[in-house]
């Protein structure tokens, strides 16, 4: 068994892309209509091996976030240019405190989900 893509709903398809593949660094796999109901955009990493689905319901301006979904995690190498990038866009974060055995930073993208971008651990 092999994981294969988490969908989320989207509110805006330009600016959920532009944060996932500008800020994130994703890139865009594949693009697809179900008639005029919704457009489905996937996304992956360099790796290529799972995908995220931008689900964009054509005609929905809202969705209910709810308290079933947590969030979606990122490794980086150096957490710092995230960081600094996010400092001169201007962008809301939440830092891991200095104690804590991991460094990550806490974002959330243009629908309101939470996205963590963790460092990778070093050796």
């Amino acid at each position: 068994m092999q994981l294969a893509h988490t969908m989320i709903r989207v509110k805006d398809l330009d600016a959920t892309l532009a944060f996932y593949t500008k800020f994130i660094g994703l890139k865009e796999v594949r693009r697809a209509s179900i008639g005029d109901e919704a457009t489905l955009v996937f996304l992956t990493d360099d790796a290529g091996a799972y995908h995220i689905e931008l689900t964009h319901n054509h005609g929905v301006d809202e969705y209910e976030l709810g308290n079933q979904f947590g969030h979606l995690a990122f490794y980086v190498d150096d957490l710092e240019p995230i960081v600094e990038k996010a400092e001169t866009i201007g962008m809301w974060y939440r830092r891991s405190k200095p104690t804590m055995n991991s460094k990550y930073i806490f974002v959330k993208d243009p629908n309101g989900y939470d996205v963590e971008i963790l460092e990778k651990k070093k050796g």
